[in-house]
């Protein structure tokens, strides 16, 4: 998801923000003030197992003990998956931090296999060391005060939001999730989010489920006497629009994570800025000042 880059709102942070326009709704987006976050790790890390858990889906766990104590909800890691002497893949794989574990040391990577970087990760063999980068990446807030919080996942997105979903129900938070995908076999990480006990919503595009009206209108009837104090989202520009609006109407936060194709996971390389070519200046970077970004619905015309 990349944003077109407008002048910061003074509203949200000091930093430049996107925007996003549908129909009546403008999404803003703005950078989190930096609270300080962990420094990130170069780890060779033995690979510990691998799981299909989906048709296309590989879970995949590294003991990177430092990487692990080191991580929060929302950030990423780099993973080269290239063997020394080898050429190609060239660049490594940013992969969310699924789950991680600080007694053990062990770190979970939930993904889909769809190209010959991803396929080389779910066939590396266990015991064999692979370079790992993280934690990196701006995370998620979760305030002290908050009760209760809704997700919003597409696709893989949803894994970038399992951490916060066990962090919050560890401080005793009520968690809704909205699982989105295009298929039933396709839906990943309900396992995990009804084990740490939060109320799961699957949602597919094959019987209309997942259309964003009636996703709309589920959450006005679920959610009509349940307050909710933050929203976070990730996979969809739709999903972050109907987040936004929802936290518009229920005047709770709503937190982003955007998905970008990276070179480096540093901010070295400026390539996976959130601005649109010919800017002025460089807009913010999904890998340095994201990939987490707070969202504002504002409405354009007729009130939503």
């Amino acid at each position: 998801m990349t944003p077109d880059i407008s002048p910061a709102d003074p509203a949200l942070a000091s930093d430049m923000v996107g925007s996003w326009t549908a129909s009546s709704v403008r999404v803003r987006l703005a950078c989190i003030p930096d609270i300080g976050r962990t420094e990130p790790t170069l780890e060779h890390a033995p690979v510990l197992e691998h799981v299909r858990v989906a048709a296309d889906h590989v879970l995949t766990t590294l003991d990177a003990p430092t990487m692990a104590s080191r991580a929060e909800p929302g950030q990423f890691a780099m993973l080269t998956v290239a063997r020394g002497g080898e050429d190609s893949p060239v660049l490594p794989r940013p992969m969310a931090l699924y789950d991680w574990d600080a007694a053990t040391g062990r770190v979970d990577f939930l993904y889909r296999v769809f190209g010959d970087g991803t396929a080389r990760m779910a066939a590396w063999p266990v015991g064999e060391l692979m370079t790992a980068v993280g934690p990196l990446g701006r995370p998620f807030s979760l305030a002290e005060t908050t009760a209760s919080l809704l997700l919003l996942g597409r696709g893989i997105g949803i894994c970038s939001l399992t951490a916060l979903a066990a962090r919050a129900r560890a401080r005793g938070v009520a968690v809704h999730a909205i699982v989105s995908a295009r298929r039933p076999d396709a839906i990943v990480a309900t396992d995990f989010l009804e084990r740490i006990g939060a109320t799961v919503w699957p949602v597919v595009d094959t019987d209309g489920s997942s259309d964003v009206e009636r996703l709309r209108a589920r959450l006005d009837a679920q959610l009509r006497d349940r307050a909710v104090d933050q929203v976070a989202v990730c996979g969809s520009e739709r999903l972050l629009r109907l987040a936004a609006q929802v936290g518009r109407r229920l005047d709770a936060r709503v937190e982003v994570s955007l998905e970008a194709r990276m070179a480096c996971g540093l901010g070295y390389c400026h390539g996976c800025s959130t601005g649109e070519k010919g800017l002025a200046s460089e807009a913010p970077l999904v890998c340095k000042d994201g990939p987490v970004f707070l969202a504002r619905a504002e409405a354009i015309g007729k009130a939503q």
